[in-house]
This record gives C-alpha cells, sequence and structure tokens, in this order.
C-alpha cells in the first residue's frame, strides 16, 4: 500500500491577528509545521496550536523563518551562515518547550518562506540549518522541497525529506509559484494532483511541462478560504486510491 505523510503550516496567528482555520484542518493531516515566532507565531499562538496537534495525534514540527514579521518570512535576506544557524537554534529550542511542556516530542523540521527556497538551492544555508538540527536533536527529518541539497544536509548527520505542493503550481523548472495571498483552489483538481504525486510521481506545471515529483511528504496550505474543504477532499482521495496517510516516522526515507 502506498504511504504519504500529509503536512501543513499551523499556528501562523499573530496577537489579534488570525490566519487559517489550523483546528478544522488537523482532522485530515498526519504532521503540523508550528511556526516559532519569526514569521508568525506568539507564544499564546504556538502553546495552543501545539496542544491541539497532542489532542490529534499529530506529528509536531518546527516552522524555521527568516526573522522578518512584517513581510511574512517571504522576503528574501542576506544572512551569514553562523547566524542562520543561531536563528534556528533559538526557534527550534522555543518550540521544543512548548511541545515537552504539553507531552508530546518534535518530530520534524521545516523552513518557510524565503528560507525554505534558498535553503532548499543553497548547500550552504542547508548546512546551516541542519547544524542547528543536529544540535537539537540529528533524528528530526529536515523537509525541503527537493534533494538538491541533501549531501550537505547529510554531512550534518541530519535526513532531508523531499516534500511536495498540490495546491500550488509550479514553474516549468520545478519551482514553486508562490500565491501573494492563498487563493480558493478547486478541492477535486488538488485532490486529483495529490494522488498522481504519490501514484505516478508526477505533476503538471503551469505552462504545461510535466515535472517529476519525488516527495516523501505532501504539503496542504491552511490560508485559503476553502483550505478545509480542500483537506477532506484531498484525504478521500488518497484513502480511495489506497493511499494510507501516515506521519514522517512510519516512513522509510532514502538518502
Amino acid at each position: 500500500m502506498p504511504r504519504i505523510d500529509l503536512n501543513c503550516d499551523m499556528g501562523e496567528s499573530f496577537g489579534r491577528w488570525r490566519l487559517g482555520d489550523d483546528l478544522g484542518m488537523m482532522p485530515y493531516l498526519t504532521s503540523v509545521n508550528v511556526a516559532t515566532g519569526y514569521h508568525a507565531g506568539d507564544p499564546p499562538t504556538i502553546r495552543r496550536t501545539v496542544a491541539a496537534a497532542v489532542e490529534h495525534g499529530l506529528a509536531i514540527g518546527a516552522h524555521l523563518a527568516f526573522p522578518d514579521l512584517m513581510g511574512f518570512g517571504r522576503r528574501r535576506m542576506t544572512v551569514p551562515p553562523e547566524d542562520l544557524e543561531d536563528y534556528c537554534l533559538y526557534q527550534l529550542g522555543a518550540l521544543d518547550a512548548f511541545v515537552r511542556s504539553a507531552g508530546g516530542r518534535m518530530a520534524h523540521v521545516k523552513p518557510h518562506g524565503a528560507l525554505y527556497v534558498m535553503a532548499s538551492e543553497d548547500p550552504a544555508l542547508a548546512a546551516a540549518v541542519a547544524r542547528a538540527v543536529a544540535k537539537t536533536d540529528p533524528s528530526l527529518p529536515l523537509m525541503l522541497l527537493n534533494r538538491s541539497t541533501a549531501d550537505a544536509v547529510a554531512a550534518e548527520g541530519v535526513t532531508l525529506v523531499p516534500e511536495a505542493f498540490p495546491d500550488l503550481h509550479y514553474d516549468g523548472s520545478g519551482r514553486l509559484v508562490i500565491e501573494p495571498v492563498k487563493l480558493a483552489w478547486d478541492p477535486e483538481l488538488v485532490a486529483r494532483r495529490a494522488v498522481r504525486m504519490v501514484l505516478e510521481k508526477k505533476i503538471e506545471a503551469k505552462d504545461g511541462t510535466q515535472l517529476d515529483v519525488d516527495a516523501v511528504s505532501l504539503c496542504l496550505h491552511g490560508d485559503a478560504p476553502n483550505a478545509v474543504e480542500t483537506a477532506a477532499a484531498v484525504h478521500r482521495a488518497l484513502t480511495e486510491h489506497g493511499i494510507q496517510t501516515v506521519p514522517l516516522a512510519h516512513l522509510e526515507v532514502a538518502s
């Protein structure tokens, strides 16, 4: 039976500002990536998100970012690798404290926004993130877009996990096309894309190019207007096609 992890970025509210329906998404997921305060997520939001994830039995990961609250972590920054390592270690420690206090254990790490894109392309930045992960817990897998920086991550004793995005467009070269504000997608279209990613390991780019997909986890976005409906459709389609959704800890990840 094919198996896949189904994850979502969460805890991205801040103060009185709310983003996404985290609680509505949780029943359809196996993993959540909780914002750690640098692009979103204040301490009460982190605490509430972690508590809900533990209640739902979900694997909890740290969603690390550049220090960019005003830009929601989507602006590229020039940061020395040694500073980036410290930024990541700081965020990992913060989330780990909340997870442990809720009776859970951190299960993975995933960069956010500009840091995700840059660490998926730049081995030096990927290695900096991986060093912070290794100092926290080297058994934690690091999610990135593909395996292009896998050697740099592995050199730090950390396993890279590639993921794919059924509710985002790709360009012809395989890069993600990020929407400034998450739009509503047709849930059945997203579901078909998710199933194809798992069974055929393919996705059609925005320009019609047929791209290969190498994914151990699929990411859904919780901030779309119809995010919960989409997550339900994806979960249902995967189940109907005999695909089991399980956390990363239950999957064999090739190095």
